[in-house]
């Protein structure tokens, strides 16, 4: 059986670290380069990094501060964010990153995720499917979630599947930084549809639900990003990851 992941999901966003709430409201967390480091120390399993205004601002990545990344990430982490062509995703892999998350591109341009995936592997190509409740209706959204298209989760993870990726990053974006648990249904549905790995994230409170979405979601790995950077009370910044027994043992609600 393949060993669960438990995995920091960091934003940037004008060269810092930030923490949103339903993608919105981002609220200073650090800097990148010093918390990537902490999380070296902390043995993370690994840690995404997503550049939440690349998309937006229709501008590529950058490179200059994903090579300082890489330099202290002693643990294996995937970039995403502006990634809009073969040559970004062969520049991201050359700066250090071991996978490429792909979103906007995924849906604007899906063939990019076969040519990804020819050229990397799949193992390192993750599809990243941004997912929100519209009219009763779960959505894929593009371009850090102000895009709202009309495609299902379930069948853009198929299509994820089928085109090459090796993981899905599933997020529910309704739940993102609410700490009010992750939408197990949600993750359940995609998990129980495709056969490779999902990654759950958004809607993190408790080390307890990083177990419940492996446990009762499907998900082979948990992502997070406020319980790892944040003292949940009163949102301070504390960057914290479970020890090796605590990620043995199971997590318990607190």
């Amino acid at each position: 059986m393949i060993e669960p992941r438990f995995i920091p999901t960091l934003l940037l966003a004008d060269h810092s670290l930030v923490k949103t709430v339903q993608f919105k409201k981002p609220n200073y967390v650090g800097d990148p380069i010093n918390i990537v480091n902490i999380f070296s120390t902390l043995e993370a399993d690994e840690v995404l990094v997503l550049d939440i205004e690349a998309a937006t601002q229709r501008r590529g990545p950058d490179f200059t501060l994903l090579r300082q990344i890489a330099n202290e990430a002693q643990v294996p982490f995937g970039y995403g964010g502006g990634i809009g062509s073969i040559e970004d995703v062969r520049a991201v892999l050359a700066a250090g990153a071991e996978k490429v998350v792909l979103n906007t591109a995924a849906i604007e341009h899906p063939e990019l995720i076969t040519a990804a995936a020819d050229l990397a592997g799949s193992q390192a190509i993750v599809a990243s499917v941004d997912v929100v409740t519209r009219g009763g209706k779960q959505r894929v959204t593009a371009r850090s979630g102000t895009v709202v298209t009309d495609i299902d989760p379930v069948t853009h993870a198929l299509r994820m599947q089928e085109l090459g990726a090796g993981e899905i990053l599933l997020m529910s974006i309704d739940r993102e930084g609410t700490f009010s648990g992750y939408d197990l249904d949600l993750i359940r549905k995609v998990s129980s549809a495709v056969k490779i790995p999902v990654i759950a994230c958004g809607g993190a409170g408790t080390r307890d639900d990083l177990h419940r979405a492996i446990k009762e979601g499907g998900a082979s790995a948990s992502a997070a990003g406020s319980i790892f950077v944040y003292q949940k009370s009163n949102r301070s910044v504390v960057v914290n990851y479970p020890t090796q027994d605590e990620l043995k043992g199971g997590f318990h609600a607190r």
